[in-house]
């Protein structure tokens, strides 16, 4: 005989599903909190660091489907490995117009949740709010961080971090020239 969890109404929220192993949670939040100081203190090689040989970054447009791909839709950004590391190489220098001088930003992660857990891999989310200052003027984005993580050396490592903005487009913003 199975059990079936009775749905959610109005009146009653849904069931809690077990977390398998609360100190994996852990672990990821100290990850993403870890991530997002390097981000706002601009440690831009420290931050690549967490990612694996392999690691890519992705910020879809906010136009398309969650499993688009950017092999056959326009991204805002798709990096590769070797984009990604020349993507950090490429704001570290004053010839960055878009970050020079650099935009005061402040990233802040919530509701981190531990999505499947197998062959090597981790999949996680979290929501974020992404404050950048410059000029006077501040914008905010917001969205989810979707994580494919592979444990090395004992820690976890980034193998694909993939930003899906909740803005219905960039303006007023115009581009991404931050890392999210």
């Amino acid at each position: 005989m199975s059990v079936v969890a009775p749905l959610a109404t109005e009146n009653t929220p849904a069931p809690l599903l077990p977390v398998r192993n609360p100190m994996l949670r852990a672990e990821i939040e100290d990850l993403l909190y870890h991530e997002a100081e390097l981000l706002d203190t601009w440690k831009l090689k420290e931050w690549l660091a967490l990612f694996t040989e392999d690691g890519t970054y992705y910020v879809p447009s906010t136009d398309l489907s969650r499993d688009a791909s950017s092999d056959t839709s326009l991204f805002y950004i798709a990096d590769d490995p070797v984009r990604l590391r020349e993507r950090v190489v490429r704001l570290m220098k004053k010839t960055a117009h878009a970050e020079w001088p650099r935009s005061r930003t402040r990233h802040l992660v919530s509701n981190v949740r531990v999505l499947a857990e197998g062959d090597g891999e981790i999949k996680a989310a979290a929501a974020f709010a992404t404050w950048r200052m410059k000029h006077g003027n501040t914008d905010v984005y917001i969205g989810s961080s979707h994580y494919r993580l592979r444990r090395i050396d004992g820690g976890l490592r980034i193998v694909e971090k993939r930003i899906f903005l909740d803005l219905e487009s960039l303006r007023p913003h115009g581009r991404v020239s931050i890392l999210l």
